[in-house]
C-alpha cells in the first residue's frame, strides 16, 4: 500500500504562497530554506511544501485539476478565516451527505477545499 507523504506545489512565487500558508496553518514553516527557496509544514499526517520552480509562472493554468484538502470540525469558521486572509473564494461552504465543504483559491490561483473529517 501507498503512503501520501508530501504535497509540494511549486511557483515562482515563493515567499509569497509560503506567507499564504504560514496563516492558514497557522503557524510558521518548520523547514524554511530561502536560499533555496522551500517552505515546509507537518499538517497532520502529511508534509505539506512551497518551492520555487521555474517552469511554473502565473496562476494556476487547471486550478481544480488537483485539489487537496484541509480536514476541520470547523469548516465555516475557517472558511471565513481564511476568507479573510486573501483566499480567493471558489465555492462557499456547503452540506453534503452530513459533511461539510468549502473551496478556496491560493495566491497563485491553486483550489484548495476545507473539508468535514471523514468518519
Amino acid at each position: 500500500m501507498l503512503n501520501l507523504n508530501t504535497l509540494m506545489v511549486g511557483t515562482r512565487q515563493p515567499k509569497v504562497l509560503a506567507a499564504f500558508y504560514e496563516k492558514v496553518l497557522g503557524k510558521p514553516a518548520e523547514m524554511a530554506d530561502e536560499k533555496h527557496g522551500f517552505w515546509g509544514w507537518q499538517a497532520g499526517a502529511a508534509y505539506f511544501a512551497v518551492l520555487d520552480h521555474s517552469e511554473m509562472s502565473g496562476p494556476a493554468k487547471d486550478p481544480g485539476r488537483i485539489l487537496f484538502n484541509f480536514e476541520t470540525p470547523q469548516v465555516k469558521e475557517e472558511y471565513e478565516r481564511i476568507k479573510a486572509l486573501g483566499a480567493t473564494v471558489i465555492k462557499e461552504p456547503y452540506e453534503m451527505q452530513g459533511g461539510w465543504i468549502a473551496t478556496l483559491a491560493d495566491p497563485d490561483g491553486n483550489y484548495f477545499q476545507l473539508v468535514t473529517p471523514m468518519e
